[in-house]
């Protein structure tokens, strides 16, 4: 659903934006009570069957915007409680991340087959007849499957010639490569936490919108208007996010119209992290251990401390370019605050981390920034650009897509070690890096360098962008080609990793 126009987009752009208002009024959480009532306005619904429970879900997606957990429904809660302590610019965030409302999901079937109006009741009932259960019969002029007796072989469907029989699958379930999502007592989806890495995908394909993740629109607000010099380090994911009139220095001139102090890119970070990463692996691939994988992909990191632990020291000791970009910012800036701004959900749960959150004070997706950009009506036709974001390397800017860390990092290697044979290996998506893992783990890919991408296209594909993956993908293609500098090799940043860590 990324990079489709739909409702769910709307509703979050309007929560986002309703939140920024809020906090650039300047008087704390006073209104919050009322921004269902503009979120959801008049008295008829907008899209579900009461505006009653619009505003239930809108009450709740507004307290995940500024951080809040969801407030339980057996038991009558205030929308403000718990306010008072998370509506501050020093909140972090606190887990879970990933959160369904209960009331808005939609109970949706997991794994079934079903038959449609189109079966013709045709003679050759093939269906029945390859059903190793005997789970079809003929009811009213059509075949009907039994649901008790049913395995889910997928057998009729693949033998009926007029494809009337579809596999109906939970999207949310069928997109988290954790296995993470099951059903509870009346059908909802829920979110087994100690599963979930954060990646997001159920929650941009959830058709109904019942799955949110936390933000901290608010806290980043009350940090710029208290006054202090909020720094935006901002990912190479960035470019064209917001609009075919959003050039890099039109996107600088509307982050210093929100009040953000400086704004810098993460790919001289990524620059850092090639460097040190070729070095680590140089040193350490193989006399030290058998593989080395990338450390950018925060989803990557935890699905293979939770599902392959034995395995948790291959992933390269290098620092992440969010943190070494912020680490490069609090030394240029002392008391500074950093806020990462990027497409991943993933990131949020890395900087609440006990060795990063001095680090990293914020996270905020494209998708939260858009909310902020409305809610200041930032218009980037016409906005005067300021100075371009040209520190990054054309390698550094390309860690946003898919096979750019492991073909930054073995390009390294390549020209310090001209000799040298790199082999690389990569996987999108958390289904496919969980095979990569277990075929690395029994020995199938010593000497090699993996990257795992949690999302399916790399960093363009996550979870709080704006465009389609493939736009996304284009355009980081251009940025790259924009670059002054090519090899992180030749980046004034080649060599501060070290004095970072």
């Amino acid at each position: 659903m990324r990079g489709i126009p739909s409702l769910i987009t709307d509703i979050r752009k309007n929560v986002f934006t309703a939140v920024a208002r809020m906090a650039y009024a300047g008087h704390g959480y006073e209104g919050v009570d009322e921004l269902p009532f503009i979120i959801v306005p008049g008295d008829q619904p907008l899209h579900r069957e009461s505006v009653f429970l619009e505003r239930a879900i809108a009450s709740e997606r507004v307290r995940l915007a500024m951080g809040l957990n969801i407030r339980p429904v057996q038991s009558r809660h205030l929308m403000t409680e718990g306010m008072d302590e998370a509506a501050v610019a020093e909140q972090y965030y606190t887990p879970p991340l990933i959160n369904i409302i209960p009331y808005a999901c939609h109970a949706c079937p997991t794994n079934q087959y079903k038959v449609t109006s189109y079966c013709q009741n045709c003679l050759a009932a093939s269906c029945q007849k390859v059903c190793p259960v005997g789970a079809i019969t003929f009811k009213n002029n059509r075949s009907f499957i039994d649901q008790e007796k049913c395995i889910r072989c997928g057998k009729c469907a693949k033998a009926c010639p007029y494809n009337s029989i579809i596999h109906l699958e939970r999207p949310c379930q069928v997109a988290c490569g954790m296995d993470a999502i099951t059903s509870d007592e009346h059908g909802k989806a829920t979110i087994d936490q100690d599963k979930c890495v954060a990646c997001g995908q159920c929650l941009v394909n959830c058709p109904f919108g019942a799955i949110v993740d936390k933000g901290q629109i608010f806290q980043v607000i009350q940090s710029i208007i208290k006054g202090d010099k909020v720094i935006a380090i901002v990912a190479p994911a960035f470019v064209g996010q917001f609009g075919k009139h959003s050039t890099p220095g039109k996107f600088i001139a509307a982050m210093k119209k929100l009040g953000f102090a400086y704004v810098t890119e993460v790919a001289i970070g990524a620059d850092m992290c090639t460097v040190a990463e070729a070095e680590d692996f140089l040193e350490k691939v193989p006399s030290e251990q058998n593989y080395m994988a990338t450390s950018c992909c925060p989803a990557w990191h935890s699905m293979i401390e939770k599902l392959f632990p034995s395995e948790i020291n291959k992933i390269s000791m290098t620092l992440t370019p969010m943190v070494l970009t912020a680490r490069l910012m609090k030394q240029k800036y002392p008391q500074s605050k950093v806020v990462f701004v990027g497409p991943c959900a993933a990131k949020k749960l890395e900087a609440i981390r006990a060795d990063i959150r001095s680090d990293v004070d914020f996270v905020l997706t494209f998708e939260e920034l858009q909310g902020m950009f409305e809610a200041k009506e930032i218009d980037f036709e016409t906005i005067e650009p300021m100075y371009d974001m040209n520190e990054g390397t054309a390698a550094g800017r390309g860690f946003a897509v898919s096979g750019g860390v492991a073909g930054a990092v073995s390009d390294v290697i390549r020209k310090t070690n001209p000799d040298m044979q790199v082999l690389t290996a990569q996987a999108e998506g958390l289904r496919e890096c969980r095979k990569l893992m277990t075929l690395a783990k029994a020995g199938k890919y010593d000497g090699y360098l993996l990257e795992g991408m949690a999302c399916r296209g790399g960093c363009v594909a996550g979870a709080g962008t704006l465009l389609p993956v493939q736009t996304a993908a284009n355009m980081v293609m251009r940025y790259q080609i924009e670059a002054d500098t090519q090899s992180p090799l030749d980046s004034s940043y080649r060599d501060q990793a070290e004095n970072l860590k």
